[in-house]
């Protein structure tokens, strides 16, 4: 006897329809698109730590990538030497905003004029497309910004870098670097800006470190009967006094950071920089190879969608989104 076998034609159709479940994830990706923040770096340290290179380093490998500075005593013109401004050549063709902006030496630039100037820079930067990179050693400009602009807070998501040295470490590699500052020609460079008719050292650049410090030693070496003895003791005490402040800056620095990273954290990466100070191989492994993989993950990881096993791509996807199948 035959027996005949009719398949029914609901039999040949797919048991789970993906289509459902691809369209709500779909919708789901719109919502962030217009939910999404744009992105800003922020690069924290001590001075001297290495922020200014980190900064330039990722610029360089995330174009269009700009930097805005975040140090209090750089957006003054002039003593480039005296407050370690980055030179051209080692910007490395990255555009830099608020450096030598400011022509009044004795203006107090203050945390508010930091985010006007800093928010129109980020605006410029995100409207071409570019990543901005906040660096700096004024953590207050920073958190003023962070915490306290609601309009940033609103529009921008933020990574936080923190570039840190091992304290001892630090003020060893600082007091060096007074000494090479010295030999640039930082002395010169504070000669011509010291006014004899001025004794107050409380307002503008004329805070900065290496400045107030060697107003003794210049008005005995402008003094006719200066004694040389006395103007050689004066010149040693004003470099010695440099070093031991830039490594109270950096003490106090450190537990702003310590105290930021507590609200931060969760977004917040320590780079560990103090291997580099002795060993400047290390920097690319310990620094700038461990930002630039935080970068990378902070800003693309969320450009992937997350769809069915055997679902097709759905043709108004970006081409940079991956699928990822499970």
């Amino acid at each position: 006897m035959n027996i005949s076998i009719t398949l029914s034609s609901a039999v040949c159709k797919p048991i789970v329809n993906f289509q459902p479940a691809l369209t709500s994830l779909l919708n789901q990706h719109h919502q962030q698109q217009q939910q999404r923040k744009d992105k800003v770096v922020v690069i924290m340290g001590a001075t001297g730590s290495g922020k200014s290179k980190l900064a330039i380093d990722l610029a360089t490998h995330f174009p269009p990538a700009e930097i805005i500075n975040s140090d209090k005593m750089q957006v003054y013109k002039g003593l480039d030497i005296t407050t370690n401004k980055v030179t051209e050549e080692e910007c490395r063709g990255v555009t830099h905003h608020l450096l030598s902006i400011v022509d009044d030496p004795n203006y107090n630039f203050t945390a508010n004029d930091f985010c006007h100037h800093a928010s129109l820079a980020i605006d410029s930067i995100v409207g071409r497309d570019g990543l901005p990179i906040i660096a700096g050693g004024s953590n207050s400009f920073i958190e003023a910004l962070v915490n306290h602009d609601s309009t940033f807070r609103a529009r921008y998501e933020c990574c936080f870098l923190w570039v840190d040295v091992s304290l001892p470490i630090l003020h060893s590699s600082l007091s060096s670097r007074v000494d090479r500052m010295i030999e640039a020609g930082q002395l010169d460079e504070v000669r011509q800006f010291f006014d004899h008719s001025i004794s107050d050292y409380t307002r503008g650049v004329r805070r900065a470190i290496g400045v107030p410090e060697f107003d003794e030693f210049l008005r005995e070496e402008g003094s006719t009967y200066g004694d040389q003895s006395k103007k050689k003791k004066l010149l040693e005490a004003a470099i010695a006094m440099t070093k031991v402040n830039n490594c109270k800056l950096a003490s106090r620095q450190v537990q702003k950071i310590n105290r930021l990273y507590t609200i931060w954290k969760k977004n917040t990466y320590r780079l560990n920089a103090t291997e580099s100070v002795f060993n400047k191989s290390a920097w690319d492994d310990d620094v700038a190879a461990k930002g630039r993989r935080i970068l990378q993950k902070f800003l693309y990881d969320d450009a992937c969608v997350l769809v069915p096993a055997g679902a097709p791509l759905s043709p108004s996807l970006p081409p940079a989104m991956a699928a990822i199948t499970h």
